[in-house]
């Protein structure tokens, strides 16, 4: 049979004065035993009743029943069944009662005999603050009654003797025999009822002495709860940043373990400089009734509170923003709707510091309608985690670096490879075939004059081809050491477009390249630039387009007014034209879409890098445009237009007003196709 009512309630509600108590297991094992030496000093003819939750406690006392029971005939022994525990009655009453019922949280005896009684009734709980931590025996804390009043007594023995009849009807004869013996209904409740009642002095010190002693204790496992939750929090970060120097890892998985070791409803972590005035968050932990963060910009110049995070490098707790008399009110009031906005009703901001350098923050939230006060125990905590995150956060920033490095480097290797393998091929084929013609001319003393003169070019032309290279080579260091004297002046791009053309020309042995045309309106401002330099830059562009446009193909110069402040030069052909992922790569040095030692035309690489340089040099910005393999291609650069007189300063292509980038595909702006023809 198995009864859900709680006797501790039963007799609460019978006798309302009672105000119960909080008692650990030590103590009321104290006193259990107490009671029962009244009985074995020789008390004779007693009631006593006992009841244990579980068998195993029993057994622990199994053997001084046995004795009670030699003193006494109305013994009673109540616990959950077991394996040895039954109802039966061999030496005294034994009661076995279901798991499901109410006693298997409870502790009672009872003691009545005509000299003494005392009652000890009691049942179990788990106090809030332990929740969550391991619960020692000796922790264990009952709440319920313990008293010597007759009254009290006497109503807690009915109680149980009812419930007894109840498991064991069989016993009714024998229960009433016990009520009538050692209960008195005419009983009448003490003045004072405060769950002591004419308390054994001995055994009144001997509780107060326990009681003490256990709560030191107690205060001493919560120390030591807290230390090692801080101390495995932290291992538990560290393994992490061991095993990751990724940040994003590294703040997802503190975020979480922060938030739920300190049961928060909101835990954010996110790298910040002092110089930043907002950051976006990235990383929390999040109670399932609060609101994300996540993605949403959070304010930091704005908020004093940061200021005053940065300057002082100590962590701030609010218990409640809401506060009038908190030291932080003004910073507070500053916020107030971003506070209610996000309902922060407590707040924790902690700095992530490196050597005195603010790269990150730890900010903890409690949105529940109540204060919470932070604990010394959670600033800890916070301080532990927040020292290793400091640290991983600069060793993320320096993998980062390093990672940057290495591509750097292989960037530098590449371009080490093409150098050797340009320059080898570049070198070798004109250093050959001026070796053959000097050997032929020294060999060959009879060798017709004809044939001469053609060797003797053959030389100079090879011997002119090894120059352009080292020049080439010379002019784009002198570009990337930024070692250029830019000689600015008011210039007309026709004039330069002029004589690009003739360069080109000459290059084609005075002989007109009919495929290019010319478009440029009649009336365009004067630029701002370095003619000289102006003038290699169309010359490259257009050597560039000839060398990949098929004889029958056609190659353009067009110009127009991309901005207020600059006009836009595009040199477009139709020849073999750029896979789009590469329009950017064309740029770099010694790039050859084809390899270094594959290519079909001529060249090293350098001469669009030595444009970028130059181009950028002169304060404008360059990139192509094509459509893929096949359909030609469109270079693009920007040049400044003159502001008038006196005017010589020269524009950083990042303050360019044009909205293109190197490499991105541009359009020019206005309506290019009302250009007029020259």
């Amino acid at each position: 049979m198995s009864n859900s009512t709680s006797v501790v309630e039963e007799l609460l509600t019978a006798i309302p004065q009672l105000r119960p108590r909080l008692y650990f297991k030590t103590s009321l094992t104290a006193l259990s035993h107490a009671m029962e030496d009244h009985i074995l000093a020789g008390v004779g003819g007693a009631l006593v009743i006992a009841s244990f939750q579980q068998e195993r406690f029993y057994l622990q006392e199994a053997s001084r029943y046995l004795r009670i029971a030699d003193l006494s005939d109305q013994l009673y022994v109540l616990s959950a069944a077991g394996t040895s525990f039954t109802s039966h009655a061999e030496n005294y009453e034994t009661i076995a009662f279901e798991a499901g019922d109410a006693l298997i949280d409870e502790w009672h005896l009872v003691v009545i005999s005509d000299s003494y009684s005392a009652c000890l009734i009691c049942r179990e709980r788990l106090a809030h603050e332990d929740a969550g931590q391991p619960v020692l025996d000796q922790n264990r804390r009952f709440e319920g009654i313990w008293t010597q009043d007759p009254y009290v007594t006497q109503r807690s023995a009915d109680i149980l003797l009812d419930r007894i009849a109840q498991y064991r009807p069989h016993l009714r004869d024998k229960v009433q025999v016990a009520k009538r013996r050692y209960l008195h209904p005419t009983a009448a409740p003490s003045n004072r009822l405060d769950g002591k009642g004419r308390p054994d002095p001995f055994t009144q010190r001997l509780v107060t002495y326990l009681q003490a002693g256990q709560y030191k204790l107690l205060k001493a496992y919560r120390a030591m709860a807290a230390q090692e939750r801080r101390e495995r929090l932290v291992n538990t970060i560290t393994s992490v940043i061991r095993q990751s120097l990724d940040a994003t890892e590294i703040f997802e998985k503190a975020a979480a373990e922060l938030g739920q070791a300190l049961n928060v409803c909101r835990c954010l972590i996110y790298p910040c400089a002092a110089t930043d005035a907002t950051t976006t968050i990235h990383h929390e932990h999040l109670q399932p009734t609060v609101e994300s963060l996540l993605g949403e910009t959070w304010p930091l110049a704005a908020s004093p509170l940061f200021d005053y995070v940065q300057d002082t490098q100590e962590i701030v707790a609010i218990a409640d923003t809401h506060d009038p008399e908190s030291p932080f009110r003004y910073e507070l009031d500053s916020i107030r709707l971003l506070l209610d906005r996000w309902r922060i009703q407590s707040w924790l901001i902690a700095p992530l510091t490196y050597q005195g350098r603010l790269v990150g923050m730890i900010e903890l939230h409690h949105c529940q309608a109540n204060p919470y006060d932070w604990t010394e125990d959670d600033k800890a905590l916070v301080d532990a985690i927040a020292a290793q995150l400091s640290v991983a956060i600069i060793q993320a920033e320096a993998y980062a670096h390093l990672q940057d490095l290495n591509r750097q480097l292989e960037a530098l290797d590449l371009t080490r490879a093409n150098l050797i393998a340009i320059t080898g091929h570049e070198l070798r084929t004109p250093l050959s075939t001026i070796q053959v013609c000097l050997e032929s001319l020294a060999t060959e003393p009879d060798m017709p004059a004809e044939l001469r003169q053609v060797m003797i070019q053959a030389a100079l032309e090879d011997a002119e081809r090894m120059r352009k290279l080292v020049q080439d080579f010379l002019t784009l260091s002198k570009l990337e050491s930024g070692r250029v004297e830019w000689n600015l002046e008011s210039l007309a791009i026709q004039e330069c477009v002029d004589l690009a053309l003739s360069s080109i020309n000459a290059h084609h042995d005075g002989a007109p390249v009919s495929n290019i045309k010319v478009k440029i309106p009649k009336s365009v401002p004067l630029v701002r630039a370095d003619g000289e330099w102006l003038v290699e830059v169309l010359v490259k562009l257009l050597d560039n387009a000839s060398k990949f446009t098929p004889p029958d193909g056609k190659m353009t110069i067009q110009v127009a007014r991309s901005s207020p402040t600059h006009l836009q030069v595009t040199v477009a052909d139709t020849g073999r034209g750029i896979e789009p992922s590469r329009l950017t790569a064309v740029f770099d040095r010694f790039y050859q879409e084809e390899g270094a030692l594959r290519r079909t035309a001529g060249g090293t690489g350098l001469g669009l890098a030595m444009c970028r340089q130059i181009v950028e040099g002169l304060g404008g910005i360059i990139w192509a445009e094509s459509e893929g393999k096949n359909k030609g291609s469109q270079f693009h650069f920007t040049v400044p237009i003159a502001q008038g007189k006196g005017d010589v300063r020269s524009r950083s292509p990042l303050n360019d007003p044009s909205p293109h980038r190197l490499g991105q595909p541009a359009t020019v702006p206005g309506n290019p196709s009302v250009l007029l023809d020259d």
